[in-house]
């Protein structure tokens, strides 16, 4: 139970660290961390193991999940989850073959499902009216 306190509690910590920002520095998490009354000293402890430096969330999550790993507590503890990167389809060797095949970007998008219900119809502009020639 213990365990998982834990790790709720560091995902927490993770969430409100990283909430407005793509990078964050160690101390700046261990304050937050610091905060809760649920990690003990020997929880914190794996944040003092992390290298000083800026991290994204992912490469903190690979930092912390390494320590446990160093300690031998994955089984204990278990290991936090990185949240799956999102990657825009411009940065993909997809398109980075497009590019090289001519093939334009729009190729790459998954074909549109139906319209949802309740979802407007769209249609194109008609063309505008011819002027009328009044002299």
């Amino acid at each position: 139970m213990a365990d998982q306190v834990w790790m709720e509690e560091m995902r927490q910590v993770l969430d409100e660290a990283f909430r407005d920002r793509d990078r964050v520095a160690v101390r700046d998490v261990y304050s937050c961390a610091s905060e809760r009354i649920r990690l003990t000293a020997d929880m914190l402890a794996h944040l003092n193991e992390l290298p000083e430096g800026d991290y994204t969330r992912q490469e903190m999550t690979g930092e912390i999940n390494r320590v446990i790993r160093d300690r031998g507590e994955q089984d204990t503890l278990g290991l936090l989850e990185s949240p799956a990167r999102i990657e825009a389809v411009e940065d993909t060797a997809e398109a980075e073959r497009a590019v090289w095949d001519d093939t334009p970007l729009e190729a790459l998008n998954p074909t549109p499902g139906p319209p949802q219900e309740g979802s407007p119809d769209f249609r194109e502009a008609a063309p505008p009216a011819p002027e009328r020639g009044d002299k």
